[in-house]
């Protein structure tokens, strides 16, 4: 039986421009974990041209949320 990805993503892509204080996070994209844990899909509403790509839980999954 083929598994379905689920509805709810595990992670969250942004593009992140500048560092500290002075960074501006966008919300590109999100991911979700392979049945193996080896591994995520990514789907993105963007493509970046500057600044770097990063992968977070969501808010609601984090202890810092």
């Amino acid at each position: 039986m083929k598994k379905t990805q689920k509805s709810k993503p595990d992670y969250a892509v942004y593009v992140v421009e500048g560092e500290g204080d002075n960074a501006h996070w966008t919300k590109i994209g999100a991911g979700w974990s392979h049945g193996d844990e080896e591994g995520i899909n990514i789907t993105l509403s963007a493509l970046p041209l500057n600044g770097r790509l990063t992968i977070r839980k969501p808010k609601a999954q984090r202890d810092d949320a």
